[in-house]
């Protein structure tokens, strides 16, 4: 399995790719990567809730809570 940095890599190499060949454009290969991005940031968001609830035993809204705020000081901002 994957993590959601190695993936976004892949995403973004192929965006390049497409790019380099001149088969998307430069406006194009952005939205992309912002799209696999957000993604990317879905997945480990997902990640860490998957671990809080494995690894402490709480009742789901409280591991979610948990998560959320680790997330969010972790990783900056509202990102969901």
């Amino acid at each position: 399995m994957k993590t959601a940095v190695e993936w976004l890599a892949e995403k973004y190499n192929y965006v390049t790719w497409m790019r380099n060949r001149d088969e998307i454009s430069a406006g194009l290969a952005d939205e992309w990567r912002k799209h696999y991005l957000d993604q990317a940031k879905e997945m480990e968001k997902e990640k860490i809730t998957k671990a809080w609830k494995a690894g402490d035993g709480q009742h789901d809204k409280v591991a979610d809570k948990l998560a959320k705020q680790y997330y969010e000081k972790t990783y900056g901002g509202n990102n969901e």
